[in-house]
């Protein structure tokens, strides 16, 4: 399986569900609960 390939059917979702998480993360920093960051999110 080739982790490079755009054929899945949610990339795009995917990619901007990571993109937000990694923006709250950055801006709370780390060491918090799951449910902080769910709660920014």
């Amino acid at each position: 399986m080739n982790a490079d390939n755009q054929d899945f059917k949610y990339t795009e979702l995917t990619e901007a569900i990571i993109r937000i998480f990694y923006r709250v993360y950055n801006k709370l920093g780390y060491g918090f609960l799951e449910k902080v960051y769910e709660n920014a999110i």
